[in-house]
């Protein structure tokens, strides 16, 4: 049995190894080993899988048993994407990405007009799509109309600590400014700068982290998910938008829903 500091150390080589590897083989092959792996991960069963399972049962209850392994299947691949392109972005040609992205944009009219205006912004998304590269479309494509070129966002410490440093160091390469949840008072008060000084904020906000989030109906089961977005809007007068990051065929799309009043 490895000992947890064991464990971690390899946790951590793995990652560095996909970093390193990953991103220099030819990109259908990368697709293809981690579609695969989406796959296997099905046969066996998991823990994960099951739960997913579960999950997708309770939102499309009509699916037939073939209509869920199907779903379940396409889940995972998605999932498996999401991590090939993290592994696979740093190098990727970004003015490819983004002419690949750009079409499949809409709705970022609000979001524009009330940076423009000076007055804050709050994007809450789902772990959708890849939020990473829908950051990164925001950050370049911002660079590009000559404006701020940066945003803040708020994600988990992960163990071991040098994991977590490799995925800030990940982001912040991209351009974003990344925040620790659980790093106390001082996140929220720079979220509230921010905000109050015309900034974006970009907030994962489908997982309640903190135990304190609301109790909410969510497709007839009692889920708790986190306030932070609204309590932050509704104390700094900023914009609150949904947003929703997603995956088209050969790229990938990200839609901007109308704002919330608050």
């Amino acid at each position: 049995r490895r000992s947890p500091d064991l464990a971690a150390a390899v946790t951590d080589a793995g990652f560095a190894a996909g970093w390193r590897v990953v991103r220099g083989l030819p990109e259908p092959v990368a697709r293809e080993a981690f579609r695969l792996g989406a796959d296997l991960a099905v046969r066996r069963d998991g823990a994960g899988v099951r739960r997913l399972r579960g999950n997708l049962r309770r939102v499309v209850p009509e699916a037939s048993p073939a209509e869920l392994d199907a779903l379940v299947r396409a889940g995972m691949r998605s999932y498996a994407r999401y991590w090939c392109e993290a592994f696979r972005l740093p190098s990727m040609d970004r003015s490819a990405v983004l002419a690949r992205m750009d079409p499949h944009v809409t709705g970022m009219a609000p979001l524009f007009e009330a940076l423009e205006q000076g007055r804050g912004v709050i994007a809450a998304l789902p772990h959708s799509g890849n939020w990473d590269l829908a950051g990164l479309w925001f950050v370049e494509t911002q660079r590009r109309l000559g404006r701020p070129a940066r945003f803040t966002t708020v994600v988990e410490r992960l163990e071991p600590a040098s994991l977590f440093r490799r995925f800030v160091a990940y982001r912040e390469g991209l351009g974003f400014e990344v925040l620790a949840a659980g790093d106390g008072p001082v996140v929220y008060r720079t979220l509230v700068e921010r905000l109050r000084s015309g900034g974006l904020v970009c907030l994962v906000a489908d997982r309640d982290l903190s135990a304190s989030g609301l109790e909410v109906s969510f497709f007839g089961e009692t889920a708790r998910l986190p306030s932070g977005p609204a309590r932050l809007a509704a104390r700094t007068g900023a914009l609150l938008v949904p947003a929703f990051p997603s995956f088209t065929p050969d790229g990938w799309a990200a839609t901007m829903g109308d704002p919330i009043p608050v």
